[in-house]
């Protein structure tokens, strides 16, 4: 079952893991993993090309790019000001945290945080490739985030909160750290509607950013529950049948009956997903 977090995590590792030592070893690009043609990133379906345009892969190096494994673009969504503290959750290849370091500029500061080591091998070789010195990357998990209380301005991740097997914990934690005021902008994959369960146990399909999505009025619930206002999640991309299923889900897909096929078509989802961390009253 899928939802064992520990069963969940170590799948969720080997997958971005062997990515990453693609990326590292031969520069190539992350099939297989959650910006494969199917999911997000990807080369070939129109429907998820250009996350980034060619200023900002410019602005990064070219195995930051190739290890993206997103389903959006956070670091334009969450318009990042110069001086800000940044912090991503599940910074991968390094991409959204470099693009965040040149927004926020030298007077702020971008955080990575990620599991896998083989990801943060490379983050840091990107890292160092570009020059940048107001970067750190972490290593830890997102559902217990190494930073104090009120520590940044913004919190992003980028295709990752759907892959946790605990989201109102990692809600809970991107709240903790968050300065007062401070705003959460994430792209994540969402369903909308209710999920069938032979998905939701698929852990292939977990892995491959499609098993794990929220389904839209539990994100929003989640986010409440942690503490967010101004909440708001705004449809960028639809997946059709046949894109979940090549993103790892093939096998749960063949499971299910005629009805429940027509009601998954369509119903997964990129979106941004925004909330802010009320700012204290003033007297």
């Amino acid at each position: 079952m899928a939802n064992n977090g520990e069963e969940v995590r170590a799948k969720v590792r080997e997958r971005y893991g062997q990515t990453a030592v693609r990326v590292l070893n031969e520069g190539e690009s992350g099939a297989n993993g959650c910006c494969d043609s199917s999911c997000c990133s990807g080369k070939s379906d129109p429907i998820t090309t250009d996350l980034y345009n060619s200023i900002e892969l410019g602005e990064v190096p070219v195995t930051a790019a190739l290890a993206s494994m997103g389903c959006g673009n956070p670091t334009a969504l969450a318009e990042l000001k110069p001086g800000e503290k940044v912090l991503d959750l599940g910074s991968g290849g390094g991409i959204d945290v470099l693009l965040s370091a040149r927004r926020v500029g030298p007077t702020g500061f971008a955080y990575g945080l990620d599991m896998t080591d083989e990801m943060l091998a490379l983050a840091e070789r990107n890292k160092t490739e570009a020059g940048f010195t107001n970067v750190q990357f972490l290593k830890g998990m997102i559902e217990n985030i190494p930073l104090p209380d009120n520590t940044v301005d913004v919190v992003i991740s980028n295709c990752v909160i759907n892959l946790s097997a605990d989201k109102g914990k990692v809600l809970q934690e991107a709240y903790r750290v968050l300065a007062p005021g401070g705003r959460f902008a994430v792209s994540d994959v969402v369903f909308l509607g209710s999920m069938p369960q032979a998905i939701r146990d698929d852990l292939e399909a977990w892995a491959g950013c499609v098993a794990g999505a929220l389904e839209e009025d539990t994100y929003r619930a989640l986010l409440r529950e942690a503490g967010f206002v101004d909440i708001e999640i705004e449809v960028t991309r639809r997946y059709s049948l046949d894109d979940i299923d090549q993103s790892g889900a093939s096998g749960s897909i063949a499971t299910l009956s005629p009805e429940e096929r027509s009601a998954v078509d369509g119903r997964f989802v990129s979106a941004f997903v925004r909330a802010r961390k009320p700012a204290p009253q003033s007297l």
